[in-house]
């Protein structure tokens, strides 16, 4: 049996839930009794009164969330890999104090063996992180906070196995210009078998989860009548496709943060910069402000070279202060109309966009990375991420400006 067919008929083990008091309890079979006592547990907190404190899973490990995060991303190559111990002695020696890891990279892979065969990912797992554990035991050494990273729509690899999962272009799964597919938002079982993913990350030990590429494909309103595709429970809502695909993916959001609840996590979402300076992005689905209600954490991705023209700024890229700052004020704004809005914490440029073609790109170095942070922190500010697809981090950078 292939491991997509054997997580669809276990149900990928997220069993029993108690919809009254949105608890996931873990009902599959224990080998140890301390598993089986932490789901005596569980089951224990079916009948209690609200307001009375209910089961939490315990990994075992202990991490103290940080005066404000500060963090880098890393890849699963580079999680399990050499690479692992240079960047958290750039930690060690810095202000930066967390790591956000890949654990659902952006092909769909799952980046570590899960160690129990049955496992509904043990098929899909790769070697990149070869221990898991061992690692962040490393990290709880070290007091850097690790965050799961888990790309959710963005995945190739459940479509060769579960087409009807995608997106149709006649016979064929749809591919974008990059050759990369999509899974459906609109679909539940998608959402369980992302969330699923995520659940083993915090059972590990990860003490946040961030969702990425939370959307539909970029431009899909320009396709969504000419691909065949399933709109599941969505498809008789008295609404146009556009107010659709808004509402899967913010249920998906609303649903993942509930799904998590008993495991202590944070739950942290990453979003196109530009979805803020919009009501909502009509082909992908995002709505800054109904996101923003349902997580903990919301981090837009304001790398400046990422935008166009906006804010009066010709160029971009050439002014990281600049951009940084006007997206900041504008975010602002926004999350002050939320009655409870979550933690800001962008996803800042350390990498040089020398695709943008001469005069319109620099080289970001100390002084590009630094602009950045200063221009948050004017605006009160204090948290972020930096991000280098090579993890390869400026060196001599104040962090803290």
């Amino acid at each position: 049996m292939n491991v997509f067919k054997k997580w669809a008929i276990t149900g990928i083990a997220i069993a029993s839930v108690f919809p009254a008091y949105g608890y996931s309890v873990q009902a599959e079979e224990t080998n140890t009794a301390t598993e089986h006592h932490k789901y005596q547990v569980a089951l224990s907190t079916k009948n209690i009164p609200e307001g009375i404190p209910r089961f939490v899973y315990d990994s075992g490990l202990t991490f103290t969330y940080p005066d404000a995060v500060r963090g880098i991303y890393v890849t699963g190559h580079s999680a399990g890999g050499e690479n692992f111990n240079r960047l958290v002695q750039l930690l060690d020696k810095t202000d930066l104090n967390s790591m956000v890891i890949d654990i659902k990279d952006d092909w769909g892979n799952v980046t570590y063996r899960p160690e129990d065969p049955n496992s509904p990912y043990a098929g899909i797992g790769k070697n990149y992180i070869k221990k898991p554990v061992e690692m962040l035991k490393e990290l709880e050494k070290k007091e850097i906070y690790p965050i799961a990273r888990i790309v959710v729509f963005k995945d190739s690899l459940l479509p060769k196995e579960r087409p009807e999962l995608s997106y149709m272009d006649g016979n064929a799964v749809w591919k974008n210009g990059r050759d990369e597919s999509f899974v459906n938002p609109f679909l539940k079982e998608v959402w369980d078998y992302n969330v699923g993913i995520a659940i083993e990350a915090a059972k590990m030990g990860f003490q946040e989860i961030q969702f990425d590429y939370v959307r539909f494909p970029e431009g899909f309103e320009k396709r969504d009548s000419t691909l065949k595709y399933s709109m599941g429970e969505y498809e008789d809502l008295k609404m146009d496709n556009t107010q659709k695909r808004v509402q899967a993916v913010t249920d998906f959001v609303a649903y993942a943060r509930e799904k998590l609840q008993p495991y202590g996590v944070k739950v942290s979402v990453d979003i196109f910069g530009y979805s803020a300076t919009l009501p909502e992005a009509p082909g992908i689905g995002q709505n800054f402000s109904k996101i923003s209600e349902n997580v903990d954490v919301i981090s837009s991705m304001i790398y400046p070279s990422h935008w166009t023209s906006y804010f009066g700024i010709a160029k971009p890229d050439l002014e990281p202060y600049k951009v940084v700052a006007e997206y900041a004020k504008l975010e602002n704004q926004k999350l002050t109309e939320l009655k409870t809005p979550p933690i800001s914490r962008p996803w800042l440029q350390d990498f040089t966009a020398s695709y943008l073609g001469s005069g319109n790109y620099k080289k970001y170095g100390k002084a590009e990375v630094e602009a950045q942070i200063k221009a948050l922190k004017d605006n009160g500010i204090n948290e972020y991420l930096l991000w280098n697809a090579g993890n390869h981090y400026t060196q001599n950078v104040d962090f803290t400006p």
